[in-house]
């Protein structure tokens, strides 16, 4: 995204505003299967930005969806449900039971005993064979432990209303350690070959790295070559589909906000900004310890001398910068912070204060620009409404 593509944007926006290049997110897929396994399958998870999803959903062979909410939005995205595999530690029974009666999902995964039961009488219910992943836990609340999974396969593995395609598994995220990867797919190849029955898929969500700050850069090729080289090691000759929200969608996207007041205390220079952390987040909230990746849309000419840039939230925290070296900031000036294609926009502290959700443009490969979203008013969320009233005393 060039500068002077978002400086166009703003002759129509304000700011705070998010700006997405739909056109760059094909280009990443493609970068990505470059350097990974032929018939390595990419899977995209929705949460990290459901705005990407239609510059997304043909580069990619799934969409993970983690919420009704995610659901709907995918829904009215006129998104195949074929492509969609329903995720999440939370599903209602019920919407389960109708899901399945309806026969639209692609697939299911199973969290744990209580989920897997539940789809089970579903599919028996509605009389429709229905398609699961086991997620297998990396030792925390995800997942089941591996004498569940392999108890299922065991006493389900050949029943008329499942189809067990394979394991799920997902350890955590900004995984920068090709070695830490290669000991995960080892576990996962013993793992498979120990199952009581042959499964014919891996997910596997690995957790690529994106390099948010200068300190944390890394020759992604090289990465990338030896997770692939790790891949075809396996003994596991099943369909490989890899998980990935971060790695996909954070390059595309830009977070623009404003200096509205600059002021000196004790010595120190302060900008304040329209925007601010409920905003925009980098991983590990850590954008006031480090340099994230931000520069004036317009920089001025000047001995370079340290701000530290402010949100408008009234807390000591809302820093979004320390020290950035500048050669001056006045009211207006714009700042752009890049790598924001992941998790900014529904990751941070929405509510706080009741302001408004920053607007969303989309720019395709053509340089057209969509609206996507108007700034959205929050205080209608935190209004008292006196919606329902009921007597405690009476129930």
């Amino acid at each position: 995204m060039t500068d002077a593509i978002l400086r166009q944007v703003l002759r129509r926006e304000r700011t705070p505003l998010y700006v997405f290049d739909l056109a760059a997110l094909p280009r990443r897929a493609e970068f990505l299967r470059s350097h990974l396994p032929a018939g390595t399958g990419l899977c995209y998870a929705v949460k990290a930005n459901p705005f990407l999803l239609p510059g997304l959903a043909g580069s990619v062979e799934r969409l993970e969806i983690c919420s009704p909410g995610e659901l709907a939005i995918c829904r009215r995205a006129g998104l195949d449900p074929k492509t969609f595999v329903l995720s999440g530690v939370h599903k209602d029974p019920g919407a389960l039971g109708e899901l399945v009666a309806q026969g639209e999902i692609g697939c299911y995964t199973a969290e744990s005993m209580t989920q897997f039961s539940a789809l089970y009488g579903a599919a028996v219910a509605a009389r429709r064979p229905v398609s699961l992943l086991l997620r297998l836990t990396s030792g925390n609340q995800f997942g089941m432990d591996e004498g569940e999974v392999r108890w299922i396969l065991s006493h389900y593995g050949a029943d008329p209303w499942l189809d067990i395609r394979g394991i799920q598994y997902f350890s955590g995220t900004q995984k920068a350690s090709a070695k830490r990867l290669a000991r995960e797919l080892a576990m996962l190849d013993r793992f498979l070959a120990s199952l009581p029955r042959p499964v014919e898929e891996l997910e596997y969500g690995p957790g690529f790295p994106v390099a948010y700050f200068p300190e944390d850069a890394f020759d992604e090729r090289a990465f990338l070559d030896a997770f692939a080289d790790g891949l075809r090691g396996l003994a596991f000759r099943g369909r490989v589909t890899l998980e990935l929200g971060r790695s996909l969608a954070a390059g595309c996207g830009t977070y623009l906000t404003r200096v509205v007041d600059v002021k000196e205390n004790h010595g120190a220079r302060y900008a304040i900004l329209d925007g601010g952390s409920h905003q925009v987040t980098y991983y590990g909230q850590a954008m006031a310890m480090r340099r994230p990746p931000v520069r004036p849309l317009s920089p001025r000419d000047g001995e370079a001398r340290p701000w530290t840039l402010c949100g408008s939230l009234c807390t000591i925290h809302d820093v979004l910068a320390k020290a950035l070296p500048l050669g001056g900031l006045e009211i207006g000036d714009v700042l752009a912070f890049d790598q924001a294609g992941a998790y900014a926009m529904t990751e941070g502290m929405a509510l706080f204060l009741s302001r408004d959700l920053p607007g969303v443009v989309l720019v395709d490969g053509q340089g057209r620009a969509q609206l996507a979203r108007d700034h959205l008013p929050t205080d209608p969320l935190n209004t008292p409404n006196g919606q329902k009233e009921w007597n405690l005393w009476n129930d």
